[in-house]
């Protein structure tokens, strides 16, 4: 690509260093693949495998256990190579365009398996291609992900590219989720909906198609900033025990280990939260599906408020105090709904009034608790810089491997805390709101609201031990500037 074609895609509303309106939007619409995969994986997956296709519900989750395992240990193993690719396109590229089609083309064969196969013969099938998918996955979110630190070293460019990022991951996720139930999965005359197989096909190859044209989207969207990029090291000779002297050091920069257990909290509670969901909304509210409809589509709205109030956050606050205050407000009105149920402080069920509270309180705190996400991954990109002082390198790779190597691994974690919670309210499968008593009721509130505050109090906790500000970071790069220059200049 030549240069005044490079000039053109990074001058619309930006230069090299502020990357414009059509970078944020591609970079923005790559997250859509992220959300669509990953909704399809935690949310359908299970329930499609064990209750449409017959596969024990053990098989299936043995099989998604195995390929997050191996999808983990993948990611240091994608972000070193990422940061010492050497090609004429650049170190993130490569994996970008490498892992388009083959991710779709997996992802749609996941959710179309063969006619032939039916119930635990389905094992092999669902494990390989989950591990496919993840895998393919891997090879293109690191790269992706690690292109915020690169593009930009602006400190407010990368909050503006983050939440760009967990918007329309936010936005695609909720957008195929609605699709597959409202559209895809509707019920006929002989088959209720979540049996409906033409529907889940339907969905699998409307999937995959979004995958591709969002991958393909910000792979080519980011092209033109490739002579910008910065160089792999220089060639040299690695042995195992570099890599991993490298990595180990890399990752020992205390901002680093400070979001990494500000991850690893936070991706607790979220489990918490996305487990107990239903079973607070549905047993605890006592809402009807038309109302818990309502309060999905509203995450629409949510995700709005946050692609606005994490970068202005940032730029007023700076990105650590941002998180810090809009991450206290959000992970305390988040419980206290639930609290003030229990003290009597709230109408009571099927007051249409109580509606109206929980969906604004709902909107408004799951939009902070987006923003706080997009704060904490802009945090990320900052520590780039703060460990090249340190070490000599850039290991964006390295850094934004060790954030999804923990997400992943921390996902269980939350799942175990709920599948407790529900055991001690005595909620037992086939229960309908009406069957559960009082004494449950406010077992399931407690477990719920006072797990969440707490893990999430530690999440805060953590982040408080993030060293970087908007003034270290300047001062980061002007010193880099003069060791460059110094280098160059001898």
């Amino acid at each position: 690509m030549g240069a005044g074609t490079v000039s053109e895609a990074v001058s619309r509303g930006g230069s090299p260093n502020k990357p414009g309106w059509v970078t944020r939007i591609a970079f923005g619409l790559g997250g859509v693949a992220e959300g669509v995969k990953n909704n399809g994986f935690e949310y359908f997956l299970l329930l499609y495998y064990s209750q449409v296709l017959g596969v024990s519900a053990g098989l299936v989750a043995m099989a998604l256990m195995i390929a997050l395992v191996v999808d983990a240990i993948s990611d240091p193993v994608v972000g070193y190579w990422s940061d010492n690719l050497r090609t004429p396109i650049g170190r993130r590229h490569p994996f970008l365009y490498a892992s388009i089609v083959p991710v779709a083309i997996c992802y749609y064969f996941v959710w179309n398996p063969p006619a032939g196969l039916t119930g635990d013969a389905l094992f092999p099938w669902l494990l390989t291609l989950t591990i496919l998918v993840r895998i393919g996955f891997t090879f293109y979110e690191v790269p992706a992900n690690s292109l915020a630190a690169e593009i930009t070293d602006d400190y407010d460019g990368r909050t503006q590219l983050m939440s760009f990022r967990y918007f329309f991951a936010w936005i695609g996720g909720l957008s195929i989720q609605i699709a597959l139930l409202f559209l895809f999965l509707k019920s006929t005359e002989s088959t209720m909906g979540f049996f409906n197989m033409d529907g889940w096909h339907h969905y699998g190859v409307w999937a995959a198609i979004v995958i591709f044209f969002a991958m393909l989207t910000m792979s080519l969207g980011t092209h033109g900033h490739i002579p910008h990029l910065r160089a792999p090291p220089a060639a040299r000779k690695l042995t195992l025990g570099t890599i991993f002297r490298e990595i180990f050091e890399t990752i020992s920069n205390p901002s680093f280990r400070a979001l990494f257990a500000a991850t690893l909290f936070g991706l607790v509670a979220s489990g918490i939260s996305a487990a107990l969901n239903q079973y607070v909304n549905g047993f605890f509210w006592q809402f009807s599906t038309d109302q818990i409809g309502v309060l999905t589509v509203s995450v629409y709205i949510s995700a709005v408020i946050a692609v606005f109030v994490a970068p202005m956050t940032g730029k007023i606050w700076g990105k650590k105090r941002g998180a810090i205050v809009i991450g206290l407000l959000a992970f305390t009105i988040a419980p206290l709904m639930v609290m003030l149920r229990l003290f009597g402080l709230l109408p009571p069920n099927g007051d249409p009034l109580l509606f109206k509270l929980i969906l604004v309180v709902t909107v408004f705190d799951v939009g902070l608790i987006i923003a706080t996400q997009m704060l904490m991954g802009s945090m990320v990109a900052d520590i780039v810089e703060d460990s090249e002082l340190q070490t000599g390198r850039r290991n964006e790779g390295i850094f934004f491997a060790g954030i999804s190597f923990i997400r992943k691994l921390s996902q269980a974690g939350g799942v175990f805390v709920a599948a407790a919670v529900l055991s001690m309210s005595k909620i037992t499968p086939g229960m309908r709101p009406g069957d559960v008593s009082d004494e449950a009721l406010r077992t399931l509130g407690w477990g719920y609201a006072g797990s969440l505050f707490v893990i999430w109090m530690l999440m805060i906790l953590a982040v408080s031990f993030y060293k970087i500000s908007r003034d270290s970071h300047e001062e980061n790069l002007r010193q880099l500037r003069e060791r460059r220059e110094t280098s160059s200049n001898p």
